[in-house]
């Protein structure tokens, strides 16, 4: 027991510091789209295929080697698209561009996601915040193991009574035990999407992934937009169109289905550059895709509307609470 105390003290002495950056910067993107103050931000979206017809070909008008357009949606008014030299804009439903960008410094929604995902230093502090994620995993369960001991001293605080190293221990492990089952679904949550093996292990038990019904064969003109969005209507039938994706010569229409979690779904047209049409989509059946695409909006909030942004936020204020009174209290109120 007191070997697994001192490996707990110690790693959240040293990864305390980076589950504060993670803390704040998830509490702000779960609320992204009440903050990014871009004119039209609000409006209602118009997805008729007539208007992503036309979103589609100002975007390509306004800037070479576009990679991608997010359309508008409930969360948000505004098509957002992307370049491969980093820039980008906002377009409303007229296909006007109402802000645009050269490089993600410029807008906070970006360099914030980045610094949340990444911490500024690409692949590498991707798998960075995959261990900090895995670090996470482990602090509430030796944690809570560590808080059975002394249980009978329990007392809620969200801030220490003193500032001492005493007091500062036994706020942090109280505290620690009410949100721990939180802590524990956005850790793990979060560390999946990086560490895909252990994704892998955790939807083992569910059935293999059941394939979405083929199409017959399909060919369509690659420029003309009308006709794609009409054929991914008619494909998916009730389901939103959500991005267009520009990559290695083959151009995927990304819808989300009724039954699908993931805001911008899971479900994929592909036409090559010969213009034929395959499908790579999910099906209704409870397999482990379909398991596996709930990971992203149960972490970010995009799913349960407010009541589980609030709970989020909450959650990742606790976690910042933890991380920089465990960093303060071992490293400056040590004996």
């Amino acid at each position: 027991m007191n070997l697994l105390a001192t490996l707990h003290r110690w790693a959240g002495a040293t990864i305390g510091a980076i589950l504060i950056v993670l803390g704040l910067s998830g509490v702000a993107l779960v609320w992204e789209d009440q903050w990014i103050g871009v004119p039209g931000a609000n409006d209602r979206a118009d997805v008729s295929a007539s208007a992503l017809t036309r979103t589609v070909n100002s975007a390509i008008a306004h800037h070479a080697d576009l990679t991608r357009i997010t359309f508008a949606g409930d969360s948000i008014g505004l098509h957002q698209a992307a370049y491969a030299d980093g820039s980008g804009a906002y377009l409303n439903g007229q296909g006007a561009i109402v802000e645009q960008w050269s490089g993600m410094w410029q807008r906070p929604e970006l360099w914030i996601f980045d610094l949340h995902h990444y911490l500024f230093a690409g692949d590498i502090g991707k798998t960075i915040t995959g261990v900090a994620g895995l670090a996470g995993v482990f602090f509430v369960i030796s944690g809570a193991i560590l808080w059975w001991r002394t249980r009978r001293t329990f007392v809620f605080r969200l801030w220490p009574k003193r500032m001492t190293r005493s007091a500062i221990i036994r706020q942090h492990r109280d505290l620690g035990i009410i949100v721990a089952p939180l802590l524990f679904v956005v850790m793990l949550s979060g560390t999946v999407m990086i560490f895909k093996p252990i994704g892998a292990v955790l939807v083992a038990p569910f059935p293999a992934t059941v394939e979405h019904p083929a199409l017959p064969a399909t060919q369509v003109d690659r420029t003309d937009w009308n006709a794609i969005f009409r054929l991914a209507e008619k494909t998916f039938p009730g389901a939103e169109i959500r991005r267009i994706q520009f990559r290695d010569g083959t151009t995927s229409i990304r819808l989300r289905q009724p039954f699908e979690w993931t805001p911008n779904g899971r479900s994929f047209l592909r036409i090559d550059n010969t213009g034929i049409v395959t499908v790579d989509a999910p099906t209704a059946t409870l397999d482990r895709q379909s398991v596996t695409e709930k990971f992203y909006p149960i972490h970010a909030g995009k799913v349960g509307g407010n009541g589980w942004k609030i709970v989020l936020t909450l959650t990742g204020i606790s976690m910042v609470i933890l991380g920089a009174l465990a960093f303060f209290g071992f490293w400056f109120r040590r004996k």
